[in-house]
């Protein structure tokens, strides 16, 4: 006996076929969720991290900054402590110049000179006074050449003045502080940096 089969297949078959395709669409959005979400994670971790590793860079630039500073200052500091070094070797260097200076002034002094000012900048010294007449100021110059501690006078003013009722001579003059030969081999032998030896 033949049976017929009276129920619709195709549609059947159809409508199987759109379920499967449904079941493997959600399927898809779901693995696409999941994929956003994964990523998401990662990324969000990744910025995690790089924002803990910028706020670790920014301490440490900023401790930098500070070590930076303290340096500075203290590069300051020795800068201040080294100038006040040189003022004091200097001090120290010319403490016996100064004595040698007075004594070769009252020395080289001929009678009939007054000084009133002597002033020193460095190795140049000034001298102020007044003179009975203006041989006795070229007797000065002249004493001042043949000393072993003095040299260059050079006369910068001289012009008749009265000083209470006595005419003088107002003059004014430079020369240079040097040290004489002996003194010179006498001073302490300096290293290669230029600094004297310590005893």
């Amino acid at each position: 006996m033949i049976r017929i089969n009276l129920l619709p297949h195709r549609e059947l078959k159809r409508a199987a076929q759109v379920r499967q395709f449904q079941g493997l669409l959600g399927l898809a959005a779901i693995a696409g969720l999941v994929s956003v979400f994964i990523v998401h994670g990662v990324i969000s971790s990744m910025q995690a991290t790089q924002a803990s590793r910028n706020q670790f860079l920014n301490s440490e630039i900023a401790k930098l900054d500070k070590e930076i500073e303290e340096i500075k200052k203290l590069k300051e500091q020795t800068q201040s402590l080294l100038s006040r070094k040189k003022v004091v070797e200097l001090l120290q260097g010319n403490r016996g110049a100064v004595v040698h200076l007075l004594d070769q002034l009252v020395r080289q002094l001929p009678e009939g000179i007054y000084l009133k000012s002597i002033k020193q900048d460095g190795s140049k010294i000034h001298l102020q006074g007044y003179a009975q007449s203006n041989a006795r100021v070229s007797t000065l110059m002249r004493n001042l050449e043949a000393s072993p501690w003095l040299e260059a006078p050079e006369l910068i003013e001289i012009k008749a003045v009265t000083v209470g009722s006595v005419r003088a001579n107002e003059f004014s003059l430079d020369a240079k502080l040097t040290l004489p030969e002996a003194e010179v081999a006498a001073a302490p032998a300096k290293s290669k940096d230029g600094k004297p030896h310590k005893p």
